[in-house]
């Protein structure tokens, strides 16, 4: 059962030299509608988010603190300090996580690579808590054992995506002395309080109307379970241990860190009192981030301590309005995934949408974002093939290539400046190789100059931005397991079926000739003694397709390409 709070007015008392307020509750007989137009006029006062000074960015970014788009100002030039909740190791991590990882990798990398931002990332490896103690005696195996096997699962898991690494991983259970000193400067502070049974509970009233910077908190829920605290907001800095638990000396007895603390102990640990980007999933602004917050202002005396507060949207299975989650069993784990799809498909599949977005998982919107990386890989292959003269086309519009990517590289920038919208960007890319398409038109007869320098800077382009989204498309290994010496290996056999291919069609019987007019009466045809080479060159390539090699015949020359097995190439 859920436990709702009275509705009630505070009279704030600013305490000397604080930003903090002392919330008096005053159960009186005011109506619910003079109740929320006061907690309305309050909030606008208390929870005014304070623009940073320092390095305007020139992006824009949606602050979860303001619930709109802010200029991104980094406290120090060019360097941004990143934290992110991690996982919490008790279980296989799943695809709902990984769209959450891979987005902000995403973001990352367009702040390194496209704004020059030196993006300084921790990230927390939550090893104790309550569901992995349940786990571990469910397995009947040691909570260090299994938030190990788990924690190192999630790192593979991450690598195989492509997800970078943060600067450094920290766990919990390597910071409690840490842990308990921040515990106790809040105490000393006036906003939390120990209880007779050896809890220690952070203080909501203490800091009045400041609590819920990030949510509307009228009518909110409180946490259940504990009945020791003062306020049903309250939230526990530190559980006393129970028998069969791990725990740690403290002052106020045998205990464990409650979950909230970790990240504000470990972010703080690192960057001190200002943070210039906190991210995680939408799911953890309330109570998580909401109480990261107020430990981490208490702990600190000041006004703001995170700047910028960013939270992707949930990933749903298509149909279901839930959440991917493992409570729901309705998850799919990341290694089952990857036996179906590819990291630069998922990764595609992560672009079509706004980071902060909810996006629907299904056959249907993996199979949109292959198609379109096929597209794109199919453009890179085409544009190298014309390049090399493998490819014949009538003349290049030349200057009409240039224009346009101009005009992408000047369009993908501002799109990315505008809160990172990567499917307007992936818009923008695809307009520019549906332009270069129109021009790679085979034919067999050239007339005229080539213009090979054009596409080779838009082959270039592609690549860079799909590279700086973490999408490689020179990595053909993880959709084949191939090698250099395999591509070798299909470069030497479509080359002699070329050369039998030239062969056979090379020489051809004298068509007859109308006797007035000296005009074919018939096209020419291939010696017939010759026609079986080309049947045999024809079944190679037929048998080829499926096994994910694709050669495609231009006239009396032959390119190549290597697609996911099953998969039709594009021509």
């Amino acid at each position: 059962m859920k436990m709702r709070l009275p509705l009630a007015l505070i009279a704030n008392v600013r305490l000397p030299n604080s930003g903090f307020r002392i919330g008096h509750w005053i159960h009186n007989g005011v109506t619910k509608a003079s109740l929320l137009s006061s907690c309305n006029i309050c909030s606008r006062a208390e929870r005014r988010w304070i623009k940073p000074a320092g390095f305007d960015t020139g992006v824009k970014t949606y602050n979860s603190l303001t619930k709109q788009k802010e200029p991104l100002v980094l406290a120090q030039e060019r360097i941004a300090t990143w934290y992110s909740c991690g996982p919490t190791v008790y279980d296989h991590a799943h695809l709902g996580h990984a769209c959450s990882y891979v987005r902000f990798d995403i973001l990352q990398r367009i702040l390194s690579r496209i704004f020059e931002i030196n993006v300084i990332h921790v990230m927390v490896i939550t090893d104790i808590d309550d569901k992995i103690i349940q786990r571990s005696l469910e397995q009947n195996i040691s909570p260090t054992v299994l938030a190990r096997m788990h924690e190192e699962e999630f790192k593979r898991d991450m690598q195989a995506l492509r997800v970078l690494p943060p600067a450094v991983y920290m766990r919990v259970t390597d910071n409690i002395p840490q842990i308990v000193a921040f515990i106790k400067r809040i105490i000393g502070n006036g906003h939390a309080y120990v209880t007779s049974q050896g809890n220690v509970y952070f203080d909501t009233q203490s800091i009045g109307d400041r609590y819920g910077k990030l949510v509307n908190l009228g009518g909110i829920v409180g946490e259940l379970g504990a009945q020791d605290k003062r306020d049903p907001r309250d939230f526990a800095l530190w559980k006393a241990s129970k028998p069969h638990e791990p725990h740690w000396e403290s002052p106020w007895g045998q205990g464990r860190p409650g979950w909230h603390i970790e990240c504000s102990t470990i972010a703080s640990s690192v960057f001190g009192s200002q943070l210039d980007i906190h991210s995680g999933g939408i799911d953890l602004a309330f109570p998580h981030h909401e109480n990261e917050i107020a430990q981490s202002e208490a702990y600190h005396q000041c006004e703001q301590w995170g700047n910028y507060f960013l939270h992707s949207g949930h990933l749903h299975l298509k149909g279901h309005v839930e959440k991917m989650s493992k409570s729901l069993k309705n998850y799919v784990t990341i290694k089952d995934f990857l036996t179906s799809y590819t990291a630069n498909e998922f990764r595609v599949f992560c672009l079509l949408t706004r980071y902060r977005s909810a996006i629907d998982y299904s056959d249907a919107s993996m199979n949109e974002a292959r198609s379109t990386l096929s597209t794109i890989s199919a453009f890179c292959h085409n544009a190298q093939a014309y390049m090399q003269g493998h490819l014949q086309c009538q003349p290049i519009e030349e200057g009409l290539l240039w224009e346009r990517l101009a005009a992408t590289q000047s369009s993908v920038r501002k799109a990315l400046a505008d809160d990172f919208d990567t499917p307007k960007t992936v818009d923008a890319i695809m307009s520019l190789i549906h332009h270069g398409n129109c021009q790679l038109q085979p034919t067999a007869k050239v007339d005229g100059p080539r213009s090979p320098a054009v596409f080779g800077a838009m082959l270039s382009y592609v690549r860079e931005i799909m590279g700086v989204f973490g999408v490689d498309l020179l990595d053909i290994k993880e959709d084949h397991d191939s090698s250099g010496v395999f591509n070798n290996v299909v470069e030497e056999l479509v080359h002699f079926r070329s050369e039998v291919r030239k062969f056979a069609l090379s020489v051809e019987d004298q068509a007859p000739q109308e006797p007035h007019t000296g005009s074919e009466i018939q096209k020419r045809h291939p010696r017939l003694d010759r026609v079986p080479l080309l049947k045999a060159c024809d079944t190679l390539r037929n048998n080829l397709a499926p096994l994910g090699v694709h050669i495609k015949d231009r006239g009396t020359n032959s390119t190549w390409e290597i697609t996911r097995r099953g998969e039709t190439g594009n021509n």
